[in-house]
């Protein structure tokens, strides 16, 4: 499922118009966004959670030729279902 096919099953399920829809979805985007940014946890009960990992930098290998390269530190978005969608998914 892309994003317009997503937005038409919001608008179908919320009844709204796609335009509607679309922006609640883009509103969303942009508020778990902002929250990752500063490094806050967002926990929807059901659904699940998104928050922010770091990674250390470390040593990696180019597989085209074997050299090794470093791989700078990170910050990286996660997310973890939560115990009623995995039921549902299963």
């Amino acid at each position: 499922m892309n994003k317009t096919e997503l937005v038409a099953k919001m608008a179908e399920h919320a009844e709204l118009t796609k335009a509607e829809a679309a922006r609640a979805l883009k509103s969303f985007e942009e508020t778990v966004t902002e929250a990752m940014k500063n490094g806050d946890k967002i926990s929807i009960v059901g659904f699940g959670s998104f928050e922010t990992s770091s990674r250390a930098a470390r040593t990696g290998r180019n597989p085209q030729t074997g050299k090794e390269i470093q791989i700078p530190a990170a910050t990286v978005p996660k997310f973890k279902a939560g115990k009623t969608l995995k039921d549902s998914v299963n």
